[in-house]
């Protein structure tokens, strides 16, 4: 009686599967590209969004109270968020000028950003034309005239 030999793996098969590897990481290269971009562009507009609403916690703050006017809150969150690697950063504070707030008015502290200008990608395919924004509203705490007045 002859035994069969099954064909298995022959030298001829594995010539044939030669550039099997090439041609599968063709088809799977630009999806995993595509992915990798994807969550380097939304990790960093998530961290930038956070960076921002921190920057507008500090002003809305600041700005509540007495004694500080609006040219010193935007100077100093501007210098926050450029050290925090988002330059070109745009800090808009209302009412304009503070000192118009009377005690229980809202203060609102908006930080702006396009995020072509703090993208870690030459070009942002997912969030190219997104500003990124942040807004804190606080209500005033004290005025010059309650100030003035709980001191006689």
């Amino acid at each position: 009686m002859a035994w069969r030999t099954l064909p298995g793996p022959t030298r001829s098969g594995r010539r044939r599967r030669r550039g099997a590897a090439a041609v599968e990481m063709a088809f799977c290269a630009p999806l995993l590209f595509l992915f990798v971009f994807g969550m380097i562009d939304i990790g960093r507009a998530l961290m930038v969004q956070h960076l921002l609403t921190n920057a507008a916690r500090d002003g809305a703050r600041a700005a509540i109270l007495e004694g500080v006017t609006e040219t010193e809150i935007q100077t100093q969150l501007q210098e926050y968020l450029a050290l925090c690697s988002v330059p070109h950063a745009t800090v808009l504070i209302t009412p304009n000028p503070l000192s118009s707030a009377d005690i229980g008015d809202p203060i609102s502290v908006t930080c702006q950003v396009p995020f072509n200008a703090v993208s870690w990608l030459p070009t942002s395919q997912y969030l190219a034309d997104t500003n990124l924004t942040a807004t804190v509203i606080m209500r005033r705490e004290t005025t010059s005239m309650t100030t003035a007045s709980s001191n006689e």
